[in-house]
């Protein structure tokens, strides 16, 4: 399927949804009122309409940039510590070996509960939630990342040997490529945990943000104005995905799948 046609197909689903939405909220059924009355579900229309009104008022600018420097710090800053130590960890045996215990546990953790930590270690600003986002953003590419170099192949290792790579070759010819694919698959993930981890700590504790925004909205009742944030950070996510397959399309342009798209 060529990439007009499946775009296509995923703007019709979104269609298909508002409609069902729209008709299930508006449309009489049970004594004259809709299965799903508005001021629970509210309408996609007044949801667009709320949407429109703050961005052409400019309101949501300033929390829109707040949660967004969150949630890139978040992604960079775990990202980069979860390529390192994975690689660290996938070359080292007894490093791995030593500190799994201890990865594993850390990884249970739940993270809801370390909001409120942070927020008494870091404050109320910005380094609470990207601390939050790092929690969860770190583990996951580190453990694909670990996987990754770890499942390189052992002939292909000693086919490079013969050849006489060192350690520094060995990881630029080898290891890196191997470990990109699985890479990329996490990051993927890693940037809605990112945003996920901004949006909880704002929500839990914050005077701005698009997190702020939606408890700020439910807090009165406003369902319209949480189901605007809500598809806030929907473009918003999907807009920071699309920015993480234009550098894995670019980065992967070897394989065979991604150099089809591409051309």
């Amino acid at each position: 399927m060529n990439r007009a046609n499946l775009l296509g197909l995923q703007i019709l689903v979104g269609v298909a949804s508002l409609v069902i939405w729209h008709l299930l909220t508006t449309v009489p059924v049970i004594d004259g009122k809709p299965l799903l009355p508005p001021f629970f579900f509210s309408t996609p229309l007044d949801v667009l309409e709320r949407t429109w009104k703050d961005f052409a008022s400019g309101e949501i600018w300033r929390h829109l940039g707040i949660t967004l420097l969150e949630t890139v710090l978040a992604f960079a800053i775990g990202a980069g510590a979860g390529i390192v130590v994975g690689f660290a960890f996938a070359r080292r045996a007894l490093l791995a070996a030593v500190f799994d215990p201890y990865v594993k546990a850390a990884n249970a953790l739940p993270r809801v509960v370390l909001a409120p930590i942070f927020a008494l270690w870091f404050g109320l600003g910005i380094w609470s939630k990207v601390a939050l986002g790092f929690t969860l953003v770190f583990f996951i590419v580190f453990f694909n990342v670990y996987q990754g170099v770890k499942e390189v192949s052992p002939t292909v290792l000693a086919n490079a040997r013969m050849l006489g790579m060192n350690e520094k070759q060995l990881m630029r010819h080898v290891y890196w490529p191997a470990a990109l694919t699985w890479m990329f698959s996490s990051l993927h993930t890693s940037v809605g945990f990112a945003l996920i981890g901004a949006v909880v700590g704002e929500y839990l504790g914050s005077a701005a943000g698009l997190g702020y925004k939606i408890h700020e909205a439910e807090s009165v009742f406003d369902v319209t104005g949480v189901f605007s944030g809500m598809l806030v950070l929907a473009i918003f996510v999907i807009l920071l995905d699309w920015f993480v397959t234009m550098i894995e399309n670019r980065l992967l342009v070897w394989r065979p799948d991604t150099a089809a798209r591409t051309t």
